[in-house]
């Protein structure tokens, strides 16, 4: 088969995913109808702490934040300030950067892997079978061909050719009309890296794109106009007088446009051989800047879990487990973003009385403010483990000191499961000083598949993490058999 997996879409995404397989040693091709070129027209501008933990999982993340400026305190509601420093995380802050950074950084990679990029070609038609997928294609100067793949991923946007070839819908409403966006220069610079404010009918949020223009996304919810209808620099800057007392002296717009946010989840992220991942799966609306920070963290999820599958070190049963651990997350995203957006606009009484009490418990009540840190980053989710595991199974493995000094998010580099047990063991048994666990490393050529690391400290936790950053196993003391069975059910 000539090419193992199709991505359909090469924006954040599709470019990880894409990576994670290449790097893998998977062919991949990717398809995106746009010219080759990143486009600058993004609307996310922050990474969360967990899809910062992804990328520094691909040696990704340092040179972000060296391009990114960083943020420990976010505002909502006009009163609630949320600290993010107590964060369990090496990124105990939101990295404010432009998507297209992101974009760049993830397209690198991915051509150095190896990815088969085919620009300026979209895809017309699909069809799969038990033994792969069709895809049909048109490219430049309207060329058609036909690829086979053993699996498609769909991670081409709200409007998804995959998705619509599959038969799944879309089910969902739009909940903000008229979004404005402009690209505008400042005489003021506001006075903090994000500005955000929301007041009667209008919201305003301001972010640096580091080259002196500056992103502006507005809403007056007493102007209903279509996404078509034209746009000029006054109405930007009338919204962001309503929202934030005033409009920073924008001018000289590069760039101006409108659009509508919906709240949309797809029912299944998989049919057959085909998977959608990021905004082919979910949209929902820009509050809490949590969207391309979920589509990274699919990508993340479903890229090793078809290496494994497609070389055959797991079974296809595997891929199940990408519904079942993603699409509980995106519905939670359609939730908190949804309600935050809902609770900043509000106007009636009750909602007023809610906002107001949401505000206090999170002020007041550290688990409750836990929980909310959680969700917002990323770093809080679980997915489901089997009956009777490990209280570990499931969760996010924090970035955990090791004894040669490195880290477990280093480690995990490569795509590789990570075994980590007390330092004086070796594989044979308690107190054997000797390779550090070499057996397992090289059972069935598992090198390749698995890194065995000792922990800093004196934990006796034995711990099998996935390559996407969480538990596969865990038991509180060292048994030989019980992580060999561990490991020929995980790594093979």
């Amino acid at each position: 088969m000539n090419h193992t997996v199709i991505v359909v879409g090469s924006g954040p995404t599709g470019l990880l995913l894409a990576g994670d397989l290449a790097t893998a040693g998977i062919p991949v091709t990717l398809l995106e109808k746009r010219p080759e070129k990143i486009s600058n027209l993004s609307r996310a501008f922050v990474l969360h702490a967990r899809t910062l933990e992804q990328l520094d999982a691909r040696a990704l993340a340092d040179e972000l934040e060296a391009v990114g400026q960083p943020l420990d305190r976010l505002r909502l509601f006009g009163r609630l300030t949320i600290d993010l420093t107590p964060l369990p995380s090496r990124f105990n802050h939101l990295l404010v950067l432009p998507q297209y950074e992101v974009e760049k950084a993830l397209l690198r990679r991915a051509v150095d892997a190896g990815v088969d990029f085919r620009y300026e070609t979209e895809m017309t038609g699909l069809a799969q079978d038990a033994d792969g997928v069709t895809v049909e294609t048109r490219g430049p100067g309207g060329a058609s061909e036909s690829l086979r793949a053993a699996y498609v991923v769909g991670a081409d946007g709200m409007r998804s050719a995959v998705r619509n070839a599959i038969g799944l819908p879309f089910p969902g409403h739009s909940v903000i009309r008229s979004v404005v966006l402009a690209d505008v220069l400042l005489d003021e610079k506001p006075d903090t890296l994000l500005t955000v404010a929301t007041v009667g009918d209008a919201f305003a949020f301001i972010a640096p794109f580091g080259d002196g223009y500056y992103r502006v996304i507005g809403w007056n919810r007493a102007r209903d106009a279509a996404d078509d209808e034209p746009l000029d620099l006054d109405e930007v800057k009338e919204i962001a007088r309503l929202a934030l007392g005033r409009d920073f002296g924008m001018r000289d717009a590069r760039w101006m446009s409108r659009f509508h946010s919906d709240e949309r989840q797809a029912p299944a992220y998989r049919v057959g051989r085909v998977f959608l991942a990021g905004d082919a799966a979910h949209v929902h609306t820009p509050a809490g800047g949590q969207g391309m920070n979920t589509g990274l963290q699919d990508a993340a999820n479903l890229g090793w879990k078809l290496a494994a599958v497609i070389d055959g070190h797991a079974p296809r049963t595997l891929l199940d487990t990408y519904q079942s651990e993603r699409h509980p997350v995106g519905k939670a995203v359609l939730r908190s973003s949804g309600g935050i957006v809902r609770l900043a606009m509000a106007k009636r009484p009750w909602t007023l009385a809610l906002r107001a009490a949401l505000t206090t418990v999170l002020d007041h009540v550290p688990p409750a403010r836990r929980k909310a840190l959680g969700q917002l980053t990323g770093i809080g989710y679980a997915y489901p483990s089997p009956r009777g595991a490990h209280h570990l199974v499931g969760t996010r493995a924090p970035d955990i000191s090791l004894a040669n000094g490195t880290r477990l998010y280093e480690a995990l580099r490569g795509g590789r499961f990570v075994l980590i047990t007390p330092e004086a063991y070796d594989g044979q048994g308690e107190g054997a000083q000797s390779e550090g666990a070499k057996t397992y490393e090289g059972k069935g050529a598992r090198k390749d598949r698995l890194a065995v690391e000792h922990w800093a400290g004196d934990r006796r936790t034995a711990l099998l993490v996935r390559p996407d950053g969480y538990v596969a196993w865990a038991a509180d003391a060292v048994d030989p058999t019980a992580i060999e069975r561990a490991l020929d059910e995980h790594v093979g």
